[in-house]
This record gives C-alpha cells, sequence and structure tokens, in this order.
C-alpha cells in the first residue's frame, strides 16, 4: 500500500462515512425545506432551554447567597496579587 492510497483512504472515509449526515441534510433541504429547517429550529430550542436551565441555576445561588463574590474568591489570583494589595 503507498502513501498515496493511505491518504485517498482516509478520504474516502471522510467522504462516505463521516460526511453522511451532511449529504442527507442537503438532499433533504432539496425535497423539502421545512424538514430541513425543522432540524436546526429543533438545535435551536434545545439551546434556548439550556440558556434558561443556566440562568434558573445562576439565580438560585445567588438568592441563596452561596456565591463568592470577593475580588479575591478565585484561587489563580494568588496570595500577594495586586487586587489583595489595592483593597
Amino acid at each position: 500500500m503507498s502513501l498515496r492510497g493511505f491518504f485517498e483512504g482516509i478520504q474516502e472515509f471522510a467522504e462516505e462515512v463521516l460526511f453522511a449526515p451532511f449529504n442527507a441534510l442537503a438532499e433533504t433541504e432539496l425535497a423539502n425545506w421545512w424538514a430541513a429547517s425543522g432540524i436546526n429550529w429543533l438545535f435551536m430550542i434545545i439551546c434556548c432551554a439550556a440558556i434558561v436551565y443556566w440562568m434558573l441555576q445562576l439565580k438560585k445561588f445567588n438568592d441563596n447567597g452561596e456565591e463568592d463574590r470577593e475580588a479575591k474568591a478565585h484561587g489563580f489570583l494568588g496570595k500577594n496579587s495586586d487586587l489583595e494589595h489595592n483593597l
């Protein structure tokens, strides 16, 4: 097997296997635009639901007072950080 054959095998695997969902979506769009767009809307709804859940969790922790809001609250600032001297 030559090096050229190896890279052509990688190309064929990528085009036939890895890009198969994208090719199917492109063919779906040509047949029915609403079905192809529906998949995008589904992903947008999932992302919006995740953002709403995240914001509700942040509000819950904020209302409980569990968040440390000091300027030196993070360990990566270290003991002798510039913020410690300015406080």
